[in-house]
């Protein structure tokens, strides 16, 4: 879709393009209010600026529609970002999927990261360094991974 078409969709096809990219419906909305978009690059600003000045409560509805890393997910997208985990060891699917437990109970909510171009070993070398931080640390490094994933996803909207 071409910048233009995205700027002419109506709100509802805007919304649902946008949630394929961020599931937090405040940013959502607030992408929905904040276009016409003069080009790619002010989307992307526009999604930035927007994500960081959220509260936490709309990160994590931002968060929960995420696959957990490792796990089979029905999105395209998610798909080809955690294709790193596709020929994983089964010993390393077993850790990620332990430490991916212990890493939700101890922040409430999946370990975020953006997994494009990393391999299962990176990801789990991630998700090793992380479950140690504390709380107020982590939702900030999670937060940080999800605009990452925004973004990226944005990019393959404006590519199909």
């Amino acid at each position: 879709m071409t910048l233009d078409e995205l700027n002419s969709l109506s709100a509802d096809d805007l919304a649902k393009a946008l949630l394929q990219c961020c599931s937090s419906s405040a940013w959502t909305n607030l992408m929905i209010q904040r276009r016409p978009f003069a080009g790619s690059e002010a989307l992307f600003q526009s999604a930035d600026e927007i994500w960081f000045a959220l509260r936490e409560s709309d990160w994590l509805e931002g968060f929960r529609r995420h696959p957990k890393i490792g796990e089979k997910s029905g999105s395209k997208w998610s798909s080809q970002e955690q294709a790193g985990m596709a020929s994983a060891p089964s010993q390393l699917a077993v850790t990620m999927h332990e430490l991916n437990a212990q890493y939700e109970r101890k922040f409430g909510y999946i370990f975020i990261v953006c997994a494009t171009g990393k391999s299962a070993g990176e990801m789990l070398d991630a998700l090793t360094a992380r479950v140690a931080n504390s709380p107020e640390q982590e939702i900030q490094i999670a937060a940080a991974e999800q605009g990452k994933i925004t973004k990226l996803r944005l990019e393959k909207l404006l590519a199909e």
